[in-house]
């Protein structure tokens, strides 16, 4: 239960992050249609008493879950008995990955704090945060290998591909700072994460969501490895599969997220940037149209006057 409760902790921090970055980034690329669009990394709130609330809020939950990950790899496992348990050695590097990320929220504090103790610019900090996350995908992808659970197996797998693409948007974002669509795929992928981490617990933990074929284990901790087990080799291939679609309709899910949220907060805003625009006539133009007209006229008032003569 204790688990299932972490991983629900995680799933809302997440998505949260994911959200409120998703409408951050859209409403300042739409408030400001003139100006170039530049990806930052956090959005503080208007007030500037609740300015850096958003990383208040990140730093506790990156402590909570460095706390969490310390605790469980301290957790026995009742089926290994005179070695080490594997998922000691994942706890810890999930432990050492989240106290990385702990570092990078609180350099972000520092660097914008009124007395800038340490001004390092944004490009620096997504390139950190490319390589923190391209961390977390080799750990996710080692802890998949090791698994003795073949659900747990291939929730680790599909975890490390969204830090992997989470790794590839924030490296374009230090190098492109100006896409916009790099940055609205950065809150998906929060969004995304945070989702599959929900799909996770639920698919480990809760009996109703279990595929058929596999089962819970009574007899260890729950949260270490072996927690579940396929017995057949069918089984085990249905379960990939079931997770492989579930994560697809999360996907989808995701896409209809961003649409959403850009089109609400279009409708808020009140201001849309567009692709092309027809160029409005300008004061010298006017003045050319009408001296051309003046010119036209006073042409044929002297073609009247020497026909007159003639």
């Amino acid at each position: 239960m204790a688990a299932l409760m972490y991983q629900i902790f995680s799933s809302s921090a997440l998505v949260s992050l994911g959200l409120y970055h998703l409408i951050s980034t859209t409403r300042n690329y739409l408030k400001s249609p003139q100006q170039p669009y530049f990806a930052k990394p956090f959005h503080p709130f208007p007030h500037n008493r609740l300015r850096h609330l958003q990383l208040y809020l990140v730093t506790l939950c990156l402590i909570i879950a460095f706390a969490h990950q310390l605790l469980l790899s301290a957790e026995s496992d009742p089926l290994v008995k005179g070695h080490t348990p594997v998922h000691r050695f994942t706890s810890l590097q999930s432990a050492a990955i989240l106290f990385l990320f702990l570092l990078l929220s609180v350099s972000l504090l520092l660097s914008d704090s009124p007395s800038s103790l340490l001004p390092l610019p944004p490009d620096l900090f997504f390139a950190l945060g490319s390589a923190v996350f391209f961390l977390q995908y080799s750990v996710s992808s080692t802890a998949a290998t090791v698994q003795t659970s073949d659900l747990q197996a291939n929730c680790d797998t599909i975890s490390a591909r969204i830090s992997a693409l989470t790794s590839l948007l924030c490296l374009i974002l230090a190098c492109q700072p100006r896409l916009f669509v790099a940055d609205v795929g950065l809150g998906a992928a929060f969004c995304l994460q945070g989702l599959w981490v929900l799909q996770t617990g639920l698919s480990l933990y809760v009996e109703a969501f279990i595929p058929e074929g596999c089962h819970g284990l009574l007899d260890v901790v729950s949260g270490v490895e072996g927690s579940t087990k396929c017995e057949l080799e069918d089984s085990r291939l249905r379960a990939v599969a079931i997770l492989d679609l579930v994560f697809l309709v999360h996907v989808m899910f995701v896409v209809l997220i961003a649409m959403v949220t850009y089109a609400v907060v279009a409708k808020t805003v009140g201001i849309r940037r567009l692709g092309s625009y027809e160029a409005l006539p300008t004061a010298a133009a006017d003045n050319n149209h009408i001296q051309m007209k003046a010119m036209t006229g006073t042409q044929w008032a002297l073609r009247a006057h020497l026909q007159l003569v003639s």
